[in-house]
């Protein structure tokens, strides 16, 4: 990827790259030197400073990548070997992203031009960012939702529960950090109780096991409840996606954690089609082909291992 982008910059394309200072700590310094060298721009989103320790938890956790202002990708994806891989095999992650073209595409560039300004004090603009005009590229409606800590918006947290609030038959949910509030249960639950039926993919591995652990308490009251929970088991699971109703679908950055709510700058892509929703539920049902399902009689044969990280994970999951 820096060498990709290196040799845009070479061709006397702009390119801004801007890297959270927490999700870059293991970026190389020679990546970001042959971009530079090679007249790329690339900032740090709130650098870990003293003076700025009030901010040092919220971290812009979005991806968001825009060529021209008129072809935009965002999902769950980072830049490193781990999305190298098909998500199939140990050591390549599995995630989903989603290519698009058409006015939504500002509406990324949006996203990146806040963020941008807030680390450079720059404002990107005009026809270079913005094309003008953007002409829709199909029949597919779609809508980048974003949230941030700094504006105090819970657009994300109301999105998520307005939209499993009102399904009517079916809630698809893969998520690799699952630590809702009760808020978010009770909705679960109340869906449940009125007949839909709820499937939830979550990883049979992860990265941070105190998080797994911390999810895995609160499942109980979500499988009395007749909610279905699956385990991905060939490799890390790391997609966020949500399909309700085989209509609505959304992709992005959003784990269904306080993390992500309250603490993170996050953006969703939200796509209102049926072909969408197809695809989506398509691979929903290949990656519950490669998972275990988790009943309530395994949930309460867990180790003791399992429930003292639990009990652990009690004080800090406001952080989560």
């Amino acid at each position: 990827m820096a060498r990709a982008l290196s040799e845009r910059c070479r061709a006397g394309v702009q390119v801004n790259v801007l890297v959270d200072a927490v999700g870059a700590m293991a970026m190389p310094a020679g990546q970001r030197q042959l971009m530079t060298d090679a007249g790329c721009r690339v900032e740090t989103f709130r650098p870990l400073r003293p003076w700025s320790i009030d901010r040092a938890n919220n971290r812009n956790h979005r991806r968001i990548l825009v060529a021209d202002g008129r072809v935009g990708i965002t999902g769950g994806s980072g830049t490193s070997g781990k999305w190298g891989g098909n998500g199939r095999t140990d050591g390549h992650w599995r995630d989903t992203d989603v290519l698009v073209e058409g006015p939504v595409v500002a509406q990324l560039q949006g996203a990146f031009v806040e963020n941008w300004l807030e680390a450079t004090g720059v404002a990107l603009g005009g026809d270079d960012y913005f094309p003008q005009p953007q002409e829709a590229r199909g029949t597919v409606r779609a809508q980048a939702v974003r949230s941030s800590p700094a504006g105090g918006s819970v657009a994300m947290y109301t999105m998520f529960l307005l939209a499993v609030a009102s399904a009517q038959r079916s809630i698809h949910i893969t998520n690799p950090y699952f630590v809702p509030d009760d808020k978010m249960i009770e909705t679960l639950v109340q869906t449940a109780h009125r007949g839909v039926r709820v499937v939830l993919i979550l990883p049979g591995a992860i990265d941070h096991n105190l998080v797994r652990q911390a999810s895995r308490s609160e499942l109980g009251r979500l499988l009395r409840a007749g909610i279905e929970v699956y385990e991905y088991r060939p490799a890390l699971l790391h997609a966020k996606t949500m399909v309700i109703d085989g209509i609505w679908s959304t992709v992005g950055s959003t784990n269904l954690d306080r993390r992500s709510f309250a603490l993170n700058d996050e953006l969703n892509l939200v796509i209102y089609d049926r072909p969408t929703a197809r695809r989506l539920d398509e691979i929903f049902a290949q990656d519950l082909a490669l998972s275990r399902q988790v009943t309530y009689e395994d949930w309460r044969r867990r180790g003791f291992v399992g429930r003292l990280l639990e009990l652990l994970a009690v004080p800090i999951k406001s952080q989560m």
